[in-house]
């Protein structure tokens, strides 16, 4: 695991605390994160079905960047599905930064994507499309923003 993931990693744990904190106190809905890597695999990132994810670029793009596929290591030839192609429990989908966030369903990002009305993007680790502010609000469930 390179550096750099594993700073990633423990930047995105941080951010799912901070958001599962305000998922309880702000709509009373609390989310139990499997603490093992094989449930984690195996059933989701937690026992509720709502992924988090931490986007640190919205502040200064005005964009959400939404997971496709990703891979671990920019050396490896092949990515795997992931974010909202994640074969899991996943059926919430919840992103942003410290200051706003957005709530998706899942399966209306996967139709989003699928429409191919949205820029692709592509990292050395990573594939999604981007959704810009107007279309991020648009289309989410609800946003939370903190003061």
């Amino acid at each position: 695991m390179t550096e750099y993931y594993k700073e990633k990693l423990e930047q995105g744990l941080e951010y799912q605390d901070f958001v599962s904190e305000l998922l309880l106190k702000g709509i009373g809905l609390a989310v139990t994160t499997y603490a093992s890597q094989v449930y984690q695999k195996r059933k989701g990132e937690n026992l509720q079905g709502v992924e988090i994810k931490f986007d640190d670029k919205y502040k200064d793009t005005g964009n959400i960047y939404i997971e496709t596929a990703e891979k671990s290591n920019p050396d490896n030839p092949n990515y795997v599905s992931s974010g909202i192609y994640r074969n899991d429990n996943t059926w919430l989908y919840v992103i942003g930064n410290y200051q706003k966030m957005f709530i998706y369903s899942k399966k209306f990002l996967v139709l989003l994507h699928k429409s191919k009305r949205y820029r692709e993007v592509e990292t050395p680790t990573s594939r999604g499309m981007l959704l810009d502010s107007e279309t991020a609000e648009k289309y989410c469930i609800r946003i939370i923003e903190v003061a």
